[in-house]
């Protein structure tokens, strides 16, 4: 996805989306342990990294990380091999065993066919106290990834353009936010909120606000059965209602079928879009737009979903792609020496702007508002995402698929025919006919 930097956006990564072939073969038979290397000097090896960043490829800024991994483990020559469509070319590449040494999890993996595919890291004892996220990758008590990085998500909003429709505090429920966004239809001539409808993964960040809602860690484990998740008060209802209202008050774009956004970025940060839902990552590069604009950095905000719990806002914390060691690595212990010092020593997570999958590492710069507004920070956990992908796939909406909201703005907009509750009665009987056979 290049310079969108994020995997498939949120946490609930749909492992049955695609299908590997030959994934019921054999993988990696001998389950060779791709542990920490000891001593530096003892790893020797070519390896080779497949990554979606092929902005940061291109402009060889891997190879600056691959320059600074040398000046520690110097016997080890570390090549980057940037694809556009990662999801697509992975799953193709994985049917035959030449598929790099380091990649990220491609959605095409079943979670219990991770054996098959990757290397383990470790035990879940020894991975879980270090690092955040490590249950996304556990199968029968081992990992078999670490987060590249994690992120919260909100409302990435033009600070001057809010100011400027009179409003200066974050709002604190769904109506508050309307009225927000309506007082700058009224007083500005900027967009109040944009979709990015028609690239259609935007749509997906709403997703991540799962568990925010309720401040809730355990708030995607709570899908694994027949739950009506978007019956009235549940997460869903309330996150998807939200943008549901968004579009049919008439407070996004006129037409979403003509967004666009790569635009979307520069419009932003000029001020004539407000607000957009995307995940923390997305704040460095809306500063870069506003630098590029020659506007002020500063005025890119970032705001929590619109619900408080005990007069407070919460921000679950989501993993980003996996990085993994190929089961067929030759060089197993120079993969995860790039693994360990990419994750720990490179200041990738800081520079980005996101949050380190290393527990102890602070919050970055990019969410000092939310830290100083107390904003309660939880990491989201993902026990139970191989049931909830089963059942979401069984069910043929996808939570981290467009498909279900361009449905629900279609909808809104008078594009689609019927109501939000008639919109949400049918998602819900899909869900729990599904969660019948599927998820268990």
């Amino acid at each position: 996805m290049g310079k969108k930097s994020m995997a498939l956006p949120g946490a609930l990564l749909t492992a049955a989306m695609l299908t590997v072939a030959g994934c019921g073969g054999g993988g990696g038979a001998d389950g060779e342990t791709a542990a920490s290397p000891a001593d530096p000097n003892e790893v020797s090896g070519r390896i080779k990294v497949l990554t979606q960043r092929t902005d940061l490829v291109q402009k060889g800024v891997m190879a600056k990380y691959a320059a600074e991994f040398n000046k520690v483990y110097p016997k080890v020559k570390v090549s980057f091999d940037g694809i556009t469509d990662y999801e697509g070319e992975v799953k193709i590449r994985m049917n035959a065993k030449s598929y790099g040494d380091v990649l990220f999890i491609p959605g095409a993996v079943a979670k219990n066919d991770y054996p098959k595919f990757f290397a383990p890291l470790g035990t879940t004892a020894e991975l879980s106290s270090k690092y955040r996220f490590s249950d996304k990758t556990e199968v029968d008590g081992k990992v078999y990834g670490v987060a590249q990085f994690g992120t919260a998500n909100g409302f990435v909003y033009n600070k001057a353009l809010w100011r400027k429709a009179g409003i200066t505090a974050w709002p604190k429920t769904p109506q508050e936010f309307l009225a927000g966004l309506k007082a700058i239809k009224e007083k500005t001539s900027a967009t109040p909120y944009y979709t990015n409808f028609k690239d259609g993964w935007p749509l997906v960040q709403w997703t991540a606000n799962h568990g925010s809602v309720g401040c809730d860690a355990q708030a995607g484990n709570a899908l694994a059965g027949p739950v009506s998740p978007w019956k009235a008060g549940g997460e869903l209802h309330t996150i998807d209602s939200l943008l549901h209202d968004i579009v049919k008050q008439g407070l996004s774009e006129k037409d979403p079928t003509t967004t666009n956004w790569e635009t979307s970025k520069a419009l932003l940060a000029e001020g004539r879009i407000a607000t957009m839902m995307l995940g923390s990552w997305s704040i460095t590069q809306m500063q870069g737009a506003a630098k590029e604009a020659g506007v002020s950095p500063d005025d890119i905000g970032f705001m929590p979903f619109p619900v408080q719990k005990d007069g407070r806002f919460c921000a679950a914390v989501v993993s980003d792609y996996q990085q993994a060691v190929s089961a067929y690595s030759e060089n197993k212990s120079a993969a995860r020496a790039w693994i360990d010092w990419f994750t720990e020593k490179s200041g990738y997570s800081a520079a980005e702007g996101v949050v380190s999958a290393v527990k102890a590492a602070p919050m970055p710069t990019t969410l000092k508002d939310f830290v100083d507004n107390d904003v309660t920070f939880f990491d989201r956990s993902e026990a139970k995402t191989a049931a909830v992908n089963d059942i979401d796939d069984a069910a043929e909406i996808g939570l981290n698929k467009p498909d279900y909201r361009q449905k629900l703005i279609d909808t809104a907009r008078g594009a689609e025919k019927g109501s939000l509750d008639d919109f949400f009665a049918g998602l819900n009987k899909r869900w729990d006919e599904a969660a019948k056979t599927a998820g268990s």
